[in-house]
């Protein structure tokens, strides 16, 4: 039978067993009301403020853990070890179910967590599944407030378009993509979807949209263009647009619409 460890900085370690389910979030509590036989209820710490109040189930059967994630926001969940096929990695969004491989399981609430100042970094967890007797161990929680919109860029304005284009690969499924769109093309692509491009016909303000794209999808203590240890630029901008359409700064939704709606540039 299995037997699930979660762990995370500052968060006493929960062990669950069959029949048992761990309820967890930024304030939990205020959601699910009080806890009863078998249910753990944890608030996990530093959230930000846009995390839900409860953000997912993890649920122990009799052969199987599973993850349900009831959040708005998103996750990522990494399967490093025993995984069919080896080393698998989902985005979560809400409604959505996981079996837990065994071994390690990592959770990743993307930009869940506060950083220094006010910024945002991701906020890990990690899931253990073995087979061993049964503990557990509650830590407190306590009620919080609404939750907030987390960090994004505004509709229609220049950097969203800029996120559009250069995530375009990964929102239509072409994640095999050879390289990220150049500045050129983005600025193509801009103007073919909003008629005007803005000064997008400049390289240099291509790589500043860019560059707050990365602030936002990354957090500032993990923004890539602030790290000593920065690749080559063609390796940042593939890791920005990968991850700024994990994080859903840009929809394949948003795409669709401004094909639908482009308008032809001026003559």
């Amino acid at each position: 039978m299995p037997r699930v460890v979660v762990r995370g900085a500052g968060l006493a370690s929960v062990v669950l067993g069959p029949g048992e389910s761990l309820l967890f979030g930024r304030a939990p509590h205020a959601v699910v009301g009080p806890t009863r036989a078998g249910r753990v209820v944890v608030a996990l710490p530093d959230c930000a403020p846009h995390v839900s109040r409860l953000v997912g189930e993890l649920a122990v059967g009799a052969d199987v853990a599973s993850l349900t994630w009831l959040g708005a926001g998103e996750a990522q969940l990494s399967s490093l070890f025993d995984a069919p096929g080896g080393a698998r990695r989902v985005i979560l969004t809400r409604s959505a179910s996981a079996l837990l491989d065994a071994g390690e399981n990592q959770l990743v609430l993307l930009l869940g967590r506060r950083a220094a100042g006010d910024g945002f970094a991701d906020l890990q967890l990690t899931i253990d599944v073995e087979h061993a007797p049964v503990a557990l161990e509650v830590p407190a929680g306590a009620a919080g407030d609404d939750t907030r919109t987390g960090p994004g860029l505004v509709r229609g304005g220049r950097d969203w378009y800029v996120a559009l284009a250069l995530c375009e690969p990964w929102l239509v499924g072409a994640d095999d993509y050879p390289r990220p769109p150049s500045n050129r093309e983005i600025f193509e692509r801009v103007r073919e979807w909003h008629g005007y491009a803005w000064n997008l016909h400049r390289p240099q303000r291509v790589d500043d949209a860019i560059r707050a794209i990365s602030a936002i999808a990354f957090g500032a203590a993990d923004d890539p263009f602030r790290s000593p240890h920065a690749g080559r630029l063609q390796n940042t901008r593939f890791a920005v647009a990968r991850r700024a359409a994990e994080v859903r700064l840009v929809t394949a939704a948003d795409l669709a619409e401004v094909r639908r709606t482009a308008k032809p540039p001026p003559p």
